[in-house]
């Protein structure tokens, strides 16, 4: 079985989402390796592909060990159950701890008309610019919106507002390889996720700042 497919069918035993292409459609082909999958409830004011309009319900995010992310949204469209579209780019900055925004480069899109390997429609790759804006924390399983937007290179436009309908978020971390090399990867990774959620324990706790450092350890290695 191919790296994708162990990764699809691990995703598979974490999650239960309206849709199962969503899990196929974020373990780009191209790029097969996960270390971060979260997925979203909720709905979507605003969703644009070209000269239509969709609606969602479902929004997830994903990141690769070779810094590659995404936001992929699932379309309730009528006509077409495979149609899926995923904002990626390689280059993202978080300026405060709800604020994570991800410049775009290139547009994934499925849809039922394209070739198929594995039973699974391909996507096309668009080369385009754009961004999308998260305001939320994964390490606080609390997402309350995702902005995405971007043009392709022949002048398409892609565009959604998607809003959290409150649910905490589903955030898992996934080992693709028994490698010591993506062992430590998944660890700092998870090491990363508790030492945010301890910095907002601290917060909320008042803890003064001399203290925090010894709160944060300590609360780390509890959990």
């Amino acid at each position: 079985m191919r790296i994708w497919g162990r990764v699809a069918a691990l995703a598979l035993m974490f999650f239960s989402m309206p849709c199962d292409a969503l899990f196929a459609d974020v373990i780009e082909r191209h790029e097969p390796e996960l270390d971060m999958f979260a997925s979203m409830t909720g709905k979507c004011s605003t969703l644009k592909v070209a000269d239509g309009d969709f609606s969602c319900s479902t929004v997830a995010f994903s990141h690769s060990p070779g810094g590659r992310s995404g936001f992929t949204v699932p379309l309730n469209d009528p006509n077409d159950e495979s149609h899926i579209i995923t904002f990626s780019g390689e280059i993202a900055k978080r300026e405060q701890d709800d604020r994570y925004e991800l410049s775009i480069d290139r547009m994934l899109i499925k849809s039922k008309d394209r070739p198929k390997v594995d039973g699974l429609p391909t996507p096309t790759v668009e080369p385009s610019t754009g961004l999308c804006r998260q305001i939320g924390n994964f390490a606080k399983q609390k997402v309350s919106s995702v902005a995405c937007s971007a043009v392709d290179a022949n002048g398409r436009k892609y565009e959604f507002q998607f809003e959290s309908d409150g649910t905490p978020i589903k955030v898992r971390l996934i080992r693709v390889a028994d490698t010591a090399a993506e062992e430590r990867r998944v660890k700092a990774v998870a090491a990363h996720i508790e030492q945010l959620k301890c910095r907002q324990k601290a917060n909320v706790q008042g803890v003064l700042p001399r203290d925090r450092t010894a709160f944060i350890l300590q609360c780390m290695e509890e959990d």
